[in-house]
């Protein structure tokens, strides 16, 4: 990447390259990546139907949320329109041989507005490794056809996403929306802090690398958290008495080298 900021500051590496040898297993992951596999469980069928509770006035509901939200699902996930997204649950159904009534397009546009989105519950009874980092997202507007169309230069606004992801799983596990001026090493706190479960290390890119955001680690109220930030080349240690756990990063690198 050109300009890249601190670019002389980062390490160099050679280009990884990798021999196939196990060609049929190669082959076969490909095909599996065109293959489609959907099934509805029984709790997802039996819930389809809202339950029966006290009438109140006015025309009752027909569909429960979780036929709303498996509609909608299908909708984000292969970019489908609302009549789509219909005709998709229609087809799905009739292919699985299931006796279900299936919500029309209004209906779907009308309930997404104050749907309750089902939280799925992480059974995990060991700590956690959590992966962070952010991206950038840019704001359009009503500006955007007349840009298009006329040419006009408009200045682009953005927004940093920041998320925190469970590695083994890749659940995303909390986010904050912030603007483009904080910094990444900045959310860190609120990140980890909306997690449930024990985490165990965080890992980050060179961004994170802050004797800060180690000290924050290792004061987290479920327990110290592990630091897995690569140093910048030119890194030096701390001033305190003893070695600090970004300390023993630092000199773990010099030791073994970067890629150990």
């Amino acid at each position: 990447m050109p300009h890249k900021h601190n670019q002389d500051r980062r390490h160099k590496f050679d280009k990884a390259r990798y021999q196939v040898k196990n060609w049929p297993e190669y082959d076969q992951a490909l095909k599996n990546r065109g293959s489609l596999t959907i099934w509805i469980t029984p709790e997802a069928i039996k819930g389809w139907r809202p339950e029966q509770v006290e009438k109140k006035r006015g025309g009752q509901p027909v569909f429960s949320d979780v036929a709303i939200e498996t509609g909608l699902t299908f909708r984000s996930h292969y970019k489908l329109g609302l009549r789509q997204t219909e005709g998709f649950l229609e087809s799905i159904i009739s292919l699985m041989g299931l006796n279900l009534s299936i919500p029309d397009h209004s209906t779907l546009s009308r309930r997404s507005k104050k749907l309750n989105i089902t939280k799925i519950k992480r059974e995990i009874k060991k700590p956690i490794q959590i992966l962070i980092d952010s991206t950038g997202l840019k704001i359009g507007g009503s500006g955007e056809w007349q840009e298009t169309q006329h040419g006009l230069e408009k200045r682009k606004s953005w927004r940093k996403l920041h998320l925190a992801m469970d590695e083994a799983t890749g659940d995303i596990l909390s986010s904050e929306l912030t603007s483009n001026k904080q910094g990444d090493p900045s959310q860190v706190s609120f990140l980890h802090d909306q997690i449930d479960e024990s985490i165990e290390s965080l890992i980050a890119d060179g961004a994170y690398d802050t004797q800060e955001i180690y000290d924050r680690l290792s004061h987290h109220h479920s327990g110290p958290i592990k630091g897995l930030m690569p140093s910048r080349k030119d890194a030096v240690l701390s001033e305190r008495a003893s070695p600090t756990p970004r300390d023993r990063n630092i000199l773990m690198i010099k030791e073994k080298g970067r890629l150990k």
